[in-house]
């Protein structure tokens, strides 16, 4: 299994949707169809983006990167949680809004029907596979959870907007049939303005994710409770003062400890202490690829 399957599968549904839902939205002159045509295309511009971000962050370290360039996931997953919100959802509310001051007729909606149909056909099974993606990183914990201690924005990204397309899809669906139903052409207006919110709410989310791991998570605190009791069962150690740590990317931790070493110990005696920790450590935790460790009082 490639391991961005999920980000490529909804590339592909995104780009086909979008195409549809924009030449069906045209014809039949659906502000609530077009509006989620935008949707469709900042979900495409986003997964490139998301793409992007991967390749960028697998670049190998250099002189001027010396901890690697993995943060370039995390600084591309901000991006696509701002351009969420400043395209899809502020464009969808601005439709919205100028829909309800001009309303426009509603046409046969038989097309856009059989758009939306297409559009749950493939946006769900988009979803389908990023849910079972992720079932497979939560193991037991809670879905929140699992989105909120996760240091892959790559494998929650795609479940927000998967989960935001078929939401909006679904409001979209509703109110057309309403809106032809009741002769309200007000309706449209309406689902252009709920898609445009739920857009919005999924921004402030997936953003608020995106800048907590930008800004550098540490390691969880069973994780340091581990190291620290690694640490401390070395013979040279007689106690660890401090841990810190951060993510550079989903597989590297940057590791630095401060530890009090046993009276006496000479300076070679000191560096093998930190050596065999330094083995220690990484056979016990492989994503801890950079350790520091500082002598402390």
């Amino acid at each position: 299994m490639h391991p961005n399957r999920t980000v490529y599968i909804a590339l592909a549904a995104n780009l086909l949707i979008a195409i549809i839902k924009f030449i069906s939205g045209t014809i039949t002159r659906s502000t609530a169809m077009l509006s989620e045509g935008v949707h469709s295309l900042v979900d495409t511009a986003n997964q490139l983006l998301l793409l992007l971000g991967i390749r960028l962050s697998k670049k190998t370290a250099d002189a001027k990167r010396p901890f690697g360039y993995g943060k370039e996931l995390y600084f591309w997953s901000f991006i696509v949680s701002l351009l969420i919100f400043a395209i899809g959802g502020s464009i969808s509310i601005f439709q919205g809004i100028s829909h309800l001051r001009h309303p426009v007729p509603p046409t046969d909606p038989f097309w856009n029907y059989i758009v939306l149909a297409c559009s749950f056909l493939f946006d769900g099974g988009s979803l389908v596979v990023a849910i079972i993606d992720f079932r497979k990183v939560k193991g037991k914990k809670s879905w929140w959870t699992a989105v909120h201690q996760s240091k892959d924005p790559a494998s929650f990204l795609v479940l927000f907007e998967d989960s935001a397309a078929v939401l909006g899809l679904a409001v979209v669906a509703i109110m057309l049939y309403l809106g032809h139903t009741l002769h309200n052409p007000y309706l449209d207006g309406v689902a252009s303005l709920i898609v445009g919110v739920l857009l919005t709410i999924v921004s402030i989310l997936l953003a608020r994710e995106s800048r907590s791991l930008l800004m550098g998570e540490g390691i969880a605190t069973a994780t340091q409770f581990k190291i620290r009791s690694i640490v401390e069962n070395d013979e040279g150690v007689d106690k660890v003062l401090q841990i810190f740590s951060t993510y550079q990317s989903p597989e590297e931790v940057m590791l630095l400890l401060l530890v009090r070493f046993k009276e006496r110990l000479e300076t070679h005696e000191i560096t093998d202490a930190i050596e065999r920790i330094k083995e220690a450590i990484k056979k016990e935790f492989p994503f801890v690829h950079y350790i520091i460790i500082t002598p402390g009082q």
